[in-house]
């Protein structure tokens, strides 16, 4: 199944990696930006948790440590959490970077570009349009309107990628889709 996810990721980025190149005077997503991995649920099905977990197993010794105190101070904080919505740091950012850039999910992929959500009925942007950002100069924060003309109307949600024509392709069944720290025992 790990194979045909493989196989699926590399049709996935190319639509993926379309999106950018036609909205790229939008966007300012550079290397050694990371404000979408610093705070978020960061939805994963089991299937992409399984090959994150791969990633994981090929990192450094040293890496594996840093991310295993990322995860342990993670699952503490979930667990001190009073809140509806818990939010957080990826435990996989090392001195902001992606330690397994190459094995991550639909939802990173997707990160920093904009897209029509059919299921919520409007264009999602990605958060760092309100530090002036991607989108930032097509976006009216007082007024909350988008001046774009074309939104693509491809739904980037995970469980819409997930369950697409493209995905169904490849005979993938991905599993449940949870926040990531779950996947880590971090259920309430």
């Amino acid at each position: 199944m790990i194979k045909r996810y493989k196989e699926f990721l590399k049709e996935f980025d190319k639509v993926v990696n379309t999106l950018f190149e036609e909205q790229k005077s939008y966007i300012h997503c550079k290397k050694g930006c990371s404000k979408c991995c610093e705070k978020g649920e960061y939805p994963y099905s089991q299937m992409e948790f399984a090959y994150l977990t791969q990633g994981y197993i090929n990192l450094p010794q040293n890496t594996k440590i840093l991310v295993q105190q990322n995860v342990r101070n993670l699952l503490m904080d979930k667990k001190e959490f009073k809140g509806e919505r818990f939010e957080h740091k990826c435990p996989f950012l090392i001195n902001g970077e992606c330690s397994v850039y190459e094995y991550r999910g639909i939802i990173c992929r997707t990160f920093g570009v904009c897209y029509y959500d059919d299921i919520k009925g409007y264009a999602r942007l990605p958060e760092c349009v309100h530090e002036g950002l991607n989108y930032s100069d097509v976006y009216d924060e007082k007024t909350n309107t988008l001046n774009l003309k074309d939104i693509p109307k491809v739904n980037l949600r995970v469980d819409r990628v997930l369950n697409s024509e493209l995905a169904n392709s490849f005979n993938l069944d991905c599993g449940e889709i949870r926040p990531m720290v779950e996947w880590f025992g971090g259920r309430s």
